[in-house]
This record gives structure tokens, sequence and C-alpha cells, in this order.
């Protein structure tokens, strides 16, 4: 990557610090493209004096994309949102954005686009989150064949917007839900409360994912292959909710959240200007995010998975009573 401009879409977010810091210490000049650059300031020591640059643009707005790509011998989209919210509808960004995107990249030559989708991406899913990410990758080969497209999990990291949502919303309230438990019932005598422990995810941390963007530039025996990105372990709702509590020290009611009761909340949480869950995103939470096994992932990048409990110990302690410092308690 030594001395090659690679374009990162989306690069001043969660994954993309991680993977613009590891492109800056390939070697590689980065051209960091954002709607807002000043958004893109923190990512400035991570290289040299004038080795990441901010340029204003947008997906949706194709002069923008294709001034950014102008002679990028590389092109990552990470580019995409959770809920909709005026024009940035989910076909606009995860589809239109990344037709766009793949258009400029072939147009401008450069010779690699690696485009970030989503696991459980799904053209005839009753979501139309997974819905239009699915139609984002078809556009993407369609425009782009050699792209290398990965599908991740619930990404974690210090910065992550799912483990972190979950720890600090343990410190205000005293319950939290566990989503996709059936309702409780008697079994054998004993009231089964959580059932399996409602739906599944296999998070994966996100310097494997950005190392799996790394190797997917680097490697052109990658081209067009899609990877499913998933951590060492599969988890289920209430294993992850044990887990924050029992690391941020906290005892917290445990809720066993039927959909029909979750798509309820979410029908009025989604009326808020930023929502904590919209009917959308409990649709999606009715499939399990774990990885297929039907398409490479990880290990053929050559990339051993980091596991959850290695990682998350060292940035949900600040949730703890008392802050990082304070003393710990087992939940």
């Amino acid at each position: 990557m030594k001395g090659k401009l690679v374009t990162v879409f989306g690069g001043s977010g969660f994954i993309g610090r991680h993977l613009v810091q590891r492109l800056a210490t390939a070697g590689a000049r980065v051209r960091v493209a954002v709607r807002h650059p000043r958004e893109a300031a923190h990512l400035q020591p991570l290289g040299d004096v004038g080795q990441i640059t901010a340029v204003q643009a947008a997906v949706t707005h194709e002069p923008s994309v294709r001034a950014a790509v102008a002679d990028a011998d590389a092109v990552v989209n990470l580019v995409g949102i959770l809920y909709e919210k005026g024009r940035a509808t989910f076909d606009a960004v995860h589809r239109g954005g990344a037709a766009t995107v793949a258009g400029a990249a072939r147009d401008a030559g450069a010779s690699a686009l690696a485009h970030m989708s989503a696991l459980g991406a799904d053209a005839q899913s009753h979501s139309d989150y997974a819905a239009s990410k699915a139609a984002g990758e078809a556009a993407v080969r369609e425009a782009f064949p050699d792209a290398v497209i990965f599908r991740p999990s619930v990404v974690f990291g210090p910065q992550d917007g799912f483990f972190n949502l979950f720890a600090s919303l343990a410190r205000f309230t005293p319950v939290l839900p566990v989503f996709g438990c059936p309702s409780p019932k008697f079994r054998d005598g004993k009231l089964e409360i959580y059932g399996d422990g409602g739906v599944k995810f296999q998070p994966v941390y996100v310097g494997d994912v950005a190392d799996a963007i790394m190797q997917g530039l680097r490697d052109r025996s990658c081209n067009g292959k899609t990877y499913e990105l998933g951590g060492p372990a599969v988890y289920s709702f209430k294993q992850i909710m044990d887990m924050i509590l029992r690391q941020t020290g906290r005892r917290r009611l445990l809720l066993p959240l039927p959909y029909i009761v979750a798509s309820l909340e979410a029908g009025i949480l989604q009326l808020f200007p930023n929502p904590l869950l919209t009917t959308d995103q409990v649709e999606l939470l009715k499939t399990d995010n774990i990885v297929s096994g039907e398409l490479p992932g990880l290990a053929e990048l050559g990339i051993e998975a980091t596991g959850a409990e290695v990682i998350i110990p060292a940035y949900l302690d600040r949730y703890r009573s008392g802050g990082r410092f304070g003393r710990f308690r087992r939940a």
C-alpha cells in the first residue's frame, strides 16, 4: 500500500478510524471522504503531516463522489445508516450510494474496491435495512465485479454503538431487554423465562474487520468475493446482556421482550429524532446474526478472530459504579 492513494468513504466513523490508521501505517496516502470534513479532524494524528486529508463528499451526491475518487488507486465504502431520516433513506444510501461509489471507482480506474455490507443482507428480507444492503451488493457487483464485499456481524470495540449503548443504559435503568424470547411458560415443573436466550449474535472485533479490509485491498485473490465476518463465539442476547452486566459490575433485571411487544415500543421510539429502536430493527432482530458457513470469513483471510471477552473489559470499565477507577463488583 506504500505510496498508493486510497479514498475511504465514511472514514471518520467507528470502523473507519481503525482502517485509516492501518492504511497510514502501511504507507498509503488516505483521502477521507465525509459529509463534514471537520468531523475527520481526529484522524490527523494517525499519520504523518499531509498523509491523511479530508474532503467533502456524500455518497448520494455523484459529483462529490467522483471528485473524491479522482486518481485513487483503491476505494473503500463504509457508509451505512441504522435508521432513515429525511432524504437519507436505506435505498438512497445503501443501494444508490453504493452504486454511485462503485461506478465512480470504476471510471476513475481504481484497481480495488472494498464495500461494507452487513450480515443478514437479503433481498427477500422483511427488513428494509437488510433488503437495501442486498440491493447495494448487487449494484456494486454490476458496476465493479472485482469488488470485495464484507458482511460483518455486530462489530465491537471501544467506540461501538452496541455494547456501549447497553452498558450506558444500565447506569440509568433498572431493566434491560432481552429480544426474541418467547412468552414465559412452565416446562418440566419449572418456569422458563428466557427460552434459548433470544436472538443470536456473533460479535466481531473492529480491529479484525479493519484487518480484513486491508487484506482485501492487498490480495488480488480476494477480488469478486464476499466475506462473512464473525467472531469466535456465538452469544444469545441474554448472554450478551449478562456479559455487559458482569463487566460493569451492575445488577439489573433482564426482561424477556417478545417481538410483538418490542414492535409496539419501537413504534413509539422511532418517532424521536435519534431513535434507540425502530420497527425495522425489530424485524431485523427476528433473524440470528451469525455467519452461514457457506462463504469465506476471517480464517480464509489469515486472521484469527478476537473474542469479545478479551476486548470489552478494556472499555466497558468506565461504566462501573464510580467510573473506570471504581471498585470492581461482580454482577
